[in-house]
């Protein structure tokens, strides 16, 4: 089942996959590649899954997970490694 912590590690999955960096649009088509069908079984986040990839990516720059962007495209990890 999706949740915003599930989209949180959903979004550090897909930023390692592409080099610690991608835009929101990358982000989005990665999770709807991937995990369509679990975002369908997911109740009322499947209405809201692309507003909650949005907050749990500003919840992972408060935790120093991601780079504060200064220009707003990219979404960086801060370690891409592991």
């Amino acid at each position: 089942m999706i949740s915003r912590k599930v989209l949180s590690e959903i979004i550090i999955e897909c930023l390692k996959k592409s080099n610690g960096r991608s835009t929101l649009l990358e982000v989005s088509k990665y999770v709807w590649d991937n995990y369509e069908n679990e975002l369908r079984e997911s109740g009322k986040i499947f209405y809201t899954w692309q507003y909650d990839l949005r907050w749990a990516a500003n919840e992972l720059r408060k935790l120093g997970i991601m780079k504060n962007s200064a220009d707003k495209i990219y979404w960086v990890l801060v370690n891409k490694k592991d």
